[in-house]
């Protein structure tokens, strides 16, 4: 096994910890099929009644994808390794959302992009002092991908488009409230009830005299600004009411949108208005993300972004496109059907 990944059973339980804490946990290419593997074994074994997944360390249950491996192979004009990586990891959120036992995730620390993957798409999805939520893909060129788009796109209001523009981070109480978590339990009850789900293999049991109230967060409070500000439906209405007020939100949500990519962004509007209009479940969000990552890096800003962000570190990123310029059809391309090459959850493709 991985010195990545440790997966085990204990007592009723299977469990699966991320061991790479100096990296925060970050997701790669061979941990996603671990995952999925052990996920297939134990689906029909009546020795595992529920599946507990953590990371290793203080800082985070998973800060994202492992990108080094995707940077490198797209610069070297590989493409087709990303899309396989990203059809794995697809299929393996599929796979937890649709599971048949209960999936419950302990988010301490950073839990983003692909941690958002494999943590937030469980039955029970637990948080605590320290939990930090966000999709922050569209600072790198990418989408809010893993699943995340549906997330978003059922977060209440326009909360979503908020989310996804700014890639604002969510403290405890603003993940529960848009939709990311269920129980805000402290740390320091964690490892006891991490022995009663081994022990007793009931999750409702174990759970209901732990859970607590979180403090409510900054964003719940400003929900019905958001909701105006962030409500028209395109990149460019968005921008519009943004520029036309003066107030804090809008003028820290304007700066940190000027910062990201203005194709992954505008994509991002319309996946949110697509899969909302669509009532649409997790395999349709998928398939609508992998339109895109399959196409971010040879016709979108994904290596840029990566560069700028991680490489090079000089966060001056140069996108295809400015703000002001992205032509109007420019998510419809991005976004439209792949054919044969359309995604299909089927193992291997």
């Amino acid at each position: 096994m991985s010195d990545d990944i440790h997966i085990r059973i204990e007592g009723r339980a299977g469990r699966i910890t991320l061991t790479r804490p100096k990296a925060l946990n970050a997701l790669g290419h061979d941990m996603c099929l671990a995952v999925e593997n052990a996920l297939d074994a134990w689906a029909d074994d009546d020795a595992v009644a529920l599946v507990i997944i953590g990371g290793a360390g203080d800082k985070a249950f998973c800060a994202g994808g492992d990108i080094q491996k995707l940077y490198d192979t797209g610069r070297a004009g590989d493409f087709e390794y990303g899309r396989r990586f990203w059809r794995d990891e697809y299929r393996l959120n599929a796979k937890i959302v649709e599971y048949p036992k209960p999936y419950i995730s302990f988010l301490h620390g950073f839990t983003m992009g692909g941690g958002v993957g494999i943590g937030c798409h469980g039955s029970h999805r637990i948080i605590c002092e320290s939990s930090q939520i966000a999709m922050p893909e569209c600072s790198i060129g990418l989408v809010p991908d893993v699943g995340g788009s549906l997330l978003l796109a059922r977060a209440p209001g326009h909360l979503g488009e908020y989310l996804g523009l700014t890639g604002a981070r969510m403290e405890p109480g603003d993940a529960i409230h848009a939709g990311f978590a269920d129980h805000y339990i402290p740390a320091a009850h964690w490892p006891g009830l991490v022995e009663a789900l081994c022990t007793t293999g009931d999750v409702e049991a174990a759970l209901t005299p732990m859970g607590e109230t979180p403090p409510q967060g900054p964003l719940r409070a400003a929900q019905a600004d958001i909701d105006m500000l962030f409500g028209a439906g395109t990149l460019p209405g968005i921008l519009d009411a943004l520029r036309s007020q003066s107030g804090e939100l809008a003028q820290q949500a304007l700066e940190k949108i000027a910062r990201n990519a203005p194709l992954s962004m505008a994509c991002t509007v319309e996946m949110l208005r697509r899969l909302r209009a669509e009532s649409a479940g997790i395999r349709a969000a998928l398939a609508q993300e992998y339109r895109f990552t399959a196409r971010a890096m040879e016709s979108g800003d994904f290596l840029e972004g990566i560069r700028a962000q991680i490489i090079d570190r000089d966060r001056q990123p140069r996108w295809r496109h400015t703000l002001d310029t992205l032509p109007a059809d420019a998510a419809d391309t991005m976004l439209a059907p792949l054919g044969e090459h359309e995604l299909t959850f089927a193992t291997g493709g």
